[in-house]
């Protein structure tokens, strides 16, 4: 590998959870890859794995989930490539925050509501950097100051539960950016705040990558936010990228009908007025479906759909589909 090469690798990963019930393969062999100053987006339902993928890369999987097989390949700030699948926790520990961060989708679960803002970016600071204390309250505030939080020295000795929502997530960000990071994993950003709020936070994303030429893995199933932020998308279902390729490629050329379904269940203006929705269900993770996963409620779906499951077909401009009619769509 050289230094074109991505900032994230993630290959043929597999993710399995083993319970009483039986196995649930959440994340069941996707491949994706972030390159420098690229926005990727990956979205889908909730549970098709989108949230157990970051943590994957992340290696945050507790027990009784764990990664089975794949690699997760990260370009280092040194210029060095990991598998962190196969790193230690202390290893991870220092790669954590300092290569790679994450801004997880609730705040309020995510702050130690004991602790300052001040001392939860100013701990990342010490631990990542070699700061002294006084040093890292420097750093603290000036972070505070970049994801634009006014008055950010006073701002620094208040706890999580005086801050507003809009508010707790620039500090979730301050916290992850402290170490500026070369990959940051944003997990719903904008989950839980008012469109105002949302559109800050994403122009705050926005400017900060581009500041910091950041590469960022974007987790969410708004489509809006997907237009407006990701140069890519992946489309996830049951545990599988189904279509990925360009945002603008995808969206006016879908070549999966999961992926055409969510487009046609957005909102507009219409002369029923009513919402299109893709009918039934997410299968159980206990009783998958034989052949392609979307099939029992795909209505291109032909018998030989549940007779074998379809691979990723390039479907040309660089998109790929998890579809054995791609062409006919």
């Amino acid at each position: 590998m050289n230094d074109d090469a991505p900032l994230l690798k993630i290959s043929d990963l597999r993710t399995h959870f083993f319970t009483r019930a039986g196995v649930v393969k959440s994340v069941n062999g996707i491949s994706l890859e972030v390159r420098q100053g690229e926005t990727l987006a990956v979205v889908g339902e909730s549970g098709s794995g989108k949230s157990v993928t970051s943590l994957s890369v992340m290696r945050l999987i507790d027990a009784p989930g764990r990664i089975v097989s794949g690699s997760i390949t990260l370009r280092t700030k040194q210029g060095g490539h990991l598998d962190v699948t196969q790193c230690s926790e202390k290893e991870m520990r220092r790669v954590r925050g300092n290569d790679i961060a994450m801004v997880f989708q609730e705040p309020m679960t995510s702050l130690n509501p004991a602790y300052t803002a001040g001392n939860q970016i100013a701990e990342a600071v010490m631990l990542h950097q070699r700061k002294s204390q006084r040093e890292a309250w420097a750093v603290a505030a000036h972070t505070l100051e970049l994801v634009g939080i006014p008055a950010p020295e006073k701002r620094l000795h208040e706890f999580p539960h005086q801050m507003s929502g809009g508010m707790r997530q620039r500090v979730m960000i301050a916290i992850a950016l402290s170490s500026k990071p070369a990959m940051l994993i944003a997990d719903e950003p904008t989950t839980a705040l008012d469109v105002t709020i949302q559109a800050q936070i994403l122009d705050l994303l926005r400017t900060l990558q581009s500041e910091l030429n950041m590469g960022i893995l974007l987790i969410t199933h708004n489509l809006g936010v997907v237009a407006e932020m990701a140069s890519r998308v992946a489309v996830m279902y049951a545990g599988q990228i189904v279509e990925q390729g360009a945002v603008a490629d995808v969206f006016r050329r879908p070549r999966h009908p999961y992926t055409m379904g969510l487009l046609a269940s957005l909102p507009r203006r219409t002369e029923s007025g009513r919402l299109e929705a893709i009918p039934g269900n997410v299968p159980s993770p206990f009783a998958m479906p034989a052949g392609c996963k979307f099939a029992p409620r795909c209505r291109y779906a032909v018998a030989s759909c549940s007779e074998g499951e379809p691979p990723l077909y390039e479907a040309g401009g660089g998109q790929v589909s998890r579809c054995f009619r791609w062409s006919e769509l």
